[in-house]
């Protein structure tokens, strides 16, 4: 199974696009979640209306699946302006990106998803549109090059990224407003399931919201993804309103449990658990014994297992917390055994 098409994966996969799209709010009243973001944004976005000036640049930063998309089509709706939405790798040359901008009207929204994975070429040539609103072309090669200027519409570049730490200094320093996105609580969550089936035309029982809530990893597309396929089931085995039987029934086809955790989660920890005391233990290491590789494990698997506290990155190695034994329902192991200080395996293997 490719990685990306887990149920709690947390990229949007191919053909979730168009039902995400006609899922997502359009203004902030109807935007949930992330309040310290959202109320700060609403200043500045008052102000920029007040002084007919374009929002200062924005960049939001933060585990995918949190809505930066969807805020960056609020920004623009609350804004009255347009917008155009593209990503990283998609702006290949500095052509690329000029025909974009050369394209955008007075206080237009660039949404750039994965910003940190732009060329550098074209990450240079984006410094002076976002500070001067004008485009440095090198027209020619040779002795008979020159530079020319182009005049730009002044607009408002928001990037969205996962790996803030990836982003050179000099383009994080030119964006004005920088917000971090933090995972939904599973009240959050319950009231974006509710409104998800509202639009979906589904009926659901409270203690299936609360119960697809807390099996979210803290992410609506995720809570959203689960939802649905409860429907499916719900559809075929059930009565056509959700409950929490046919709810249990699904989870559990699909090995999701009570705290988020699949398969492969649970047998990362697992193998830390029996195999290597709990730990320290490197990451070659665990790779090795699951039959996965390395890169997987820490792009795919780890981030929500340190996250969620069953997983302690160390010097040494990977530990198991105390928290993975007693939901895994393994003993604890006796006091000071469980130590972050001790083991042979080191991250470098």
């Amino acid at each position: 199974m490719e990685h990306d098409d887990r149920i709690v994966a947390t990229r949007l996969k191919k053909d979730e696009e168009e039902l995400e799209v006609s899922l997502r709010p359009k203004y902030f009243n109807e935007y949930i979640g992330q309040k310290g973001v959202t109320d700060n944004l609403k200043v500045y976005i008052e102000a920029a209306k007040m002084r007919k000036e374009p929002l200062d640049h924005v960049l939001f930063y933060g585990p995918p699946g949190l809505g930066k998309t969807t805020l960056a089509g609020i920004i623009a709706n609350e804004l009255g302006v347009n917008l155009r939405i593209t990503s990283g790798p998609a702006i290949e040359r500095a052509g690329d990106l000029a025909a974009i901008l050369t394209n955008l009207s007075d206080n237009d929204v660039l949404f750039i998803d994965e910003i940190h994975r732009l060329n550098r070429a074209v990450e240079e040539i984006l410094y002076s549109a976002m500070e001067d609103y004008a485009l440095d072309i090198i027209i020619g090669k040779g002795p008979s090059a020159r530079s020319i200027r182009l005049d730009l519409a002044k607009f408002t570049l928001i990037g969205a990224t996962t790996r803030a730490g990836s982003l050179s200094p000099p383009l994080r320093d030119r964006f004005g407003v920088i917000s971090k996105f933090e995972l939904y609580t599973p009240d959050e969550l319950v009231e974006i399931l509710r409104r998800t089936a509202r639009i979906l035309n589904v009926p659901i029982d409270e203690e299936s919201l609360n119960e697809l809530a807390m099996r979210s990893r803290g992410t609506p597309r995720v809570a959203n993804r689960l939802l649905k396929r409860v429907r499916d089931f719900c559809q075929v085995k059930g009565t056509g309103a959700i409950d929490a039987e046919i709810t249990n029934k699904t989870l559990k086809a699909l090995g999701i449990d009570k705290r988020g955790l699949e398969i492969l989660d649970r047998e990362i920890l697992t193998t830390i658990i029996q195999r290597f005391k709990g730990g320290p233990v490197g990451i070659d290491t665990i790779a090795a014994s699951i039959g996965e590789e390395r890169v997987t494990i820490e792009d795919v698997y780890e981030p929500y297992l340190i996250q969620a506290g069953f997983l302690h990155r160390t010097p040494k190695g990977r530990v198991a917390s105390e928290e993975a034994y007693i939901h895994l329902g393994f003993p604890l192991p006796e006091e000071g055994q469980l130590s972050f200080s001790t083991g042979t395996d080191t991250l470098a293997d």
